[in-house]
């Protein structure tokens, strides 16, 4: 997708920015640290947090698919089934993010989410970047599972976000990041040293 393309997306789904109050949305890979930062951030700004993939669950949840509000359900054989249903009817995805495209709207929130970086307007955007390594190595401690079992989540998981968001949206999901502000990557810093970094970012852009 071409820059003025992205840039049309954006008209019109967004409000002036003029009349917008903080908002912040994170992007980047599955596992790499973008509910950590965002939750931090929420609570340091006193912000509303949203995640895109928490309302792909209660959707599901809605269809039928009755354990989708547990933490870990993503990696489970009911979510593929539900993935499988989903690659088949882009409106499951265009409906989450119209609803996340309102609530960006409204100010005061951070959404993590895959897409609106390149669809709508959020004061900051950030990518969060990182390694397939470093990323089954922290799924594996977060779900309490075996690096080997997490390692092919993250790259069936990779490879399905590639294929939704080129067929939904036609761009190259981790590509053409010139629609983010600030770009980090998890390999090199500590998710630690990212928060800081994320909340001086912040208060600077709040101070400009």
């Amino acid at each position: 997708m071409g820059s003025n393309q992205i840039n049309d997306i954006k008209k019109n789904n967004t409000a002036g920015e003029e009349d917008q109050k903080l908002s912040i949305v994170i992007s980047g890979w599955p596992a790499v640290g973008k509910t950590t930062i965002a939750e931090n951030l929420a609570r340091d700004f006193n912000l509303k947090l949203w995640n895109g993939g928490d309302i792909l669950k209660m959707m599901a949840y809605e269809r039928g698919y009755s354990s989708s509000l547990n933490h870990d359900w993503w990696d489970t054989e009911e979510a593929a089934r539900f993935m499988n249903e989903r690659n088949n009817n882009p409106n499951f995805d265009r409906e989450v993010d119209n609803r996340l495209i309102e609530l960006l709207n409204e100010g005061n929130v951070i959404i993590t989410s895959y897409t609106l970086p390149w669809i709508a307007d959020a004061r900051i955007n950030f990518w969060l970047q990182g390694s397939v390594d470093n990323r089954s190595r922290r799924m594996s401690m977060r779900d309490n599972i075996d690096i080997q079992t997490a390692r092919n989540i993250v790259q069936r998981r990779d490879a399905e976000n590639k294929l939704i968001y080129r067929k939904l949206y036609q761009f190259e999901f981790g590509e053409r990041l010139d629609v983010f502000d600030f770009a980090m990557n998890t390999d090199i810093l500590s998710l630690e040293s990212l928060i800081k970094i994320s909340k001086n970012i912040v208060e600077y852009v709040l101070s400009s």
